[in-house]
């Protein structure tokens, strides 16, 4: 009865010898650590290491004191290269036995960060519809007064600075829209989101040939529900400020991946779908400034000297209108982009 209770846990349970090899594991720690108690009994799991040895120095200590001690947050490394963040409990049963339990983090991690990116953007949009409002009223006068002005002047060529005040009116109306993203619904109609990058790829070929694009896409994936211009126009705004972050910084061989994946059972911000798309963005560029990863999605936030600091804002507030979500791992050699989209009917 107590085995198929472990069985049916979904805490991770390993246990192990003083030696550190396994002696049995239950399916939740099968999963979470991606072997089979078959391959891995009377072995030494290198995900049980963690970074630097941290994690196999405490199972360690646990033995020799013969006292349980608890982690918070340890990483361990994956047999395939992924790395995964976890609270663990190690807790002596014998000299020569250590039971380990193991709760993810990731995800709950994940959970917290997806809702504090949505509670923010939605503190930005009202703010900046707010001020949207209080920067067009006056301009639509000033831009009014300037015509007005225009018609009474006595000498034909000071229309000209009549005219730079109307035409200056303009742009900042102009910017103020850019701001706000997309001002129309969003039309829910079945696409093939492959059909969206090959779109995305070929703009961006024409315009920078020295890149190397790779695909890297799940032909499995089904179709999904949305606007298919706004997601082309939000995944080249994600996709051109790579290419052209990698070209400012001079990258000897920049290279551009565009993948597809699906994600089951998958959390955003508070609610959780059955099936979700995946589109990451990777560069090898230089990674993005500490400072800014925090407000990388705010208006007028730019890394660049020549960027408006719209595009990533944009992007957001589209995917945002198919109930998606941006998210966004940087450091220098790799910067990802994941745009996450529900798979269900809209």
């Amino acid at each position: 009865m107590y085995q198929r209770l472990l069985e049916n846990l979904t805490t991770a349970v390993v246990l192990l010898d003083d030696a550190l090899r396994v002696r049995w594991l239950n399916p939740a720690a099968e999963a979470l650590l991606a072997v089979s108690q078959g391959r891995v009994q009377g072995l030494r799991l290198e995900c049980l290491e963690g970074e630097g040895g941290a994690v196999a120095e405490v199972l360690a200590k646990a033995l020799e004191e013969y006292h349980p001690f608890t982690q918070r947050e340890a990483v361990l490394l994956l047999v395939g290269g992924e790395s995964i963040t976890v609270d663990f409990t190690v807790t002596p049963l014998a000299e020569d036995e250590l039971l380990l339990e193991i709760e993810p983090r990731d995800r709950l991690m994940r959970i917290s960060r997806e809702e504090a990116l949505i509670s923010r953007q939605e503190t930005i949009k009202v703010l900046s519809r707010g001020l949207a409002h209080e920067i067009k009223n006056p301009l639509g006068g000033i831009r009014g007064a300037a015509q007005l002005l225009e018609r009474d002047l006595p000498d034909p060529q000071l229309a000209e600075f009549t005219r730079v005040i109307v035409e200056e009116a303009d742009r900042l109306r102009d910017l103020v829209d850019r701001m706000l993203g997309p001002n129309h619904m969003v039309r829910h109609e079945p696409l093939n989101i492959h059909k969206v990058l090959e779109r995305v790829r070929a703009l961006l070929e024409a315009e920078h040939s020295r890149v190397d694009y790779v695909r890297d896409y799940d032909p499995s994936l089904p179709d999904l529900n949305g606007d298919e211009s706004q997601l082309i126009q939000a995944v080249l705004n994600v996709a051109r400020n790579a290419v052209q972050a990698m070209e400012e910084s001079g990258v000897a061989r920049p290279r551009l991946t565009l993948r597809t994946r699906a994600r089951r059972q998958f959390t955003l911000g508070a609610e959780r779908h059955r099936l979700v798309c995946e589109v990451a963005i990777i560069d090898n560029g230089p990674g993005i400034p500490a400072a800014l990863r925090e407000t990388l999605f705010y208006p007028m936030v730019s890394g660049r000297a020549e960027g408006s600091g719209l595009g990533l804002s944009i992007a957001q507030s589209i995917l945002h209108q198919h109930q998606g979500l941006i998210e966004c791992d940087s450091q220098p050699g790799c910067t990802e982009f994941r745009l996450l989209i529900p798979l269900e009917a809209n």
